[in-house]
This record gives structure tokens, sequence and C-alpha cells, in this order.
């Protein structure tokens, strides 16, 4: 198969709804939109969530407890995570992220202490866990803190 062999399988694809190009179209005029109301018109339409004056259920639902608008969000790392480094290298957030090991940043990289570590490497993160850190200067590696 080539590239330009290929195509949609067949009834997979609909053909395009072309609207106000005429009455015979059958999407003339109104444009499929109907007469007056807040949806015929430009730029109309309801923002999501709202039900046309009810109350929304957003603000019918009971909220609870307290909320910490200054909760830090820690990118997780096990120990067991840093074997696929070779020996003697610097772990940082930005080879944690260019391999894959972390999605995210977030507020900073904290280190946990699940799993063994046989490599000898320097782990440089925002956070250590007591048990992370024991385990990677046991290893004979460094654990700095950012």
């Amino acid at each position: 198969m080539k590239l330009h062999e290929l195509k949609p399988a067949e009834g997979s694809t609909r053909k395009r709804k072309r609207v106000g190009r005429g009455t015979a179209s059958g999407h003339g005029k109104t444009a499929g939109r109907g007469h007056k109301g807040q949806n015929s018109r430009s730029g109309g339409g309801v923002k999501p969530g709202f039900e046309g004056g009810q109350m929304p259920l957003y603000r019918r639902l009971p909220k609870r407890g307290f909320v910490n608008i200054f909760k830090k969000q820690w990118a997780i790392i096990n120990i067991e995570d840093l074997n696929r480094f070779e020996d003697g290298t610097v772990v940082t957030p930005e080879l944690l992220l260019q391999e894959g090991v972390i999605k995210k940043v977030l507020d900073g990289v904290k280190v946990l202490g699940d799993g063994n570590l046989e490599k000898k490497v320097t782990v440089r993160a925002h956070k250590f866990s007591q048990s992370a850190t024991e385990k990677i200067e046991s290893a004979g590696g460094k654990a700095e803190v950012i």
C-alpha cells in the first residue's frame, strides 16, 4: 500500500452540509437555524452550564471542605525509575522530562523511596523523602536539593 492509495473506509465519511446556498439546496434561507430566537442570531447561543435561567446544577450542589489555593503539586518519581540511567548520570528534572519519566514538572519534582536503586547516580530534585535519600546514598550516589 502506498500513501496515494489511502482512502477512508466505505461509508465512514459524509458529504459536508453546505448551508445558505439557495432554496433548492434544502439548507437555504434560514440555513437550518429556524426562525427567530437566540440560536438563529449570529453570536447567539448560551454559555456552557446555562440552564435557561434555572439555577444551574453546579450552583445547586453543596460545596464542602477547604481548598488550599497555595497547595503545591509535585511531579512524583520513585527510586526504581532511576535504574534506566547509566552510572554517573546527573539526573535533573529536564532529563526526566526528556526521557518521559514525568509528563510535567508542575511545582517541582519529589523523589520517593519505592523500589531499589542499583545505579550510582546524582539526583537533582526539589524534594526527597528520607528513605529515598538513604537509598541513593547507599547505592553510592548523591541527592542534591535544587
